[in-house]
């Protein structure tokens, strides 16, 4: 069971993976047999949105809002007012999945009536192979940028640290490392550990943080 806060905000470094945990996350809540709505706020990358995603997220049960101007091939950075919705009705589970780093944070300013202290999780997804967040002072760094342009507190890390499909069980645990001492230096806890599910099988049972098995939503077969 995901006992999280009912508004999750999924945030990071471009390229972290942010957007394939929020749609696995998303999944396994509608899938706990919750009522779930994922709000795509990312208007910055016109790659690997989660409302790509969103006839196969259907079927499942989790309801995708994104763009205001319909239609796949739009990079019109327009936001749809409908997000409004999940955020105010305290019966449906809401996913935030926000642009990367601090300026993909700033569409999330506008929701900030909604983030009141304890009434939200916000969760930074880490991927330790990115050069930007490869060393606890940049991790922190972003971090702390996220905090200050969107005016909300990350409760949780998250170690998806990955190669794709190449990904070790040994590149997890490098992450695993980082996110610890982020998360010492921080007082944010590791709250899950984010990995393909043969490699989630690996990992130690006495990780910090809670395994979460993914698979990948967001890119095709062919892709590496």
């Amino acid at each position: 069971m995901l006992n999280d806060k009912r508004i999750r905000i999924i945030t990071g470094h471009y390229g972290s993976g942010k957007t394939e945990f929020a749609v696995n996350y998303s999944s396994k809540l509608a899938k706990e047999g919750k009522d779930v709505v994922l709000a795509d706020l990312d208007v910055v990358n016109p790659y690997f949105r989660s409302r790509e995603k969103t006839e196969e997220l259907s079927k499942e049960g989790v309801k995708v809002i994104g763009s205001s101007i319909k239609g796949k091939g739009s990079d019109v950075p327009a936001v749809s007012a409908e997000i409004n919705a999940p955020l105010q009705n305290e019966e449906v589970e809401a996913i935030l999945d926000v642009g990367g780093d601090p300026v993909g944070a700033r569409a999330l300013g506008r929701y900030v009536n909604y983030l009141k202290d304890g009434k939200y999780d916000m969760f930074f997804v880490l991927n330790a192979n990115r050069p930007e967040t490869q060393t606890v002072e940049k991790a922190i760094y972003y971090i702390r940028e996220i905090e200050r342009i969107s005016r909300a507190k990350v409760t949780g890390l998250i170690n998806n640290t990955h190669l794709l499909k190449s990904t070790t069980v040994e590149d997890v645990l490098e992450g695993q490392k980082l996110a610890e001492e982020v998360s010492k230096e921080t007082g944010i806890p590791v709250k899950y550990v984010s990995a393909l599910e043969n490699i989630a099988k690996q990992l130690p049972e006495d990780i910090e943080g809670e395994v979460f098995p993914i698979k990948l939503y967001m890119r095709d077969e062919w892709m590496s």
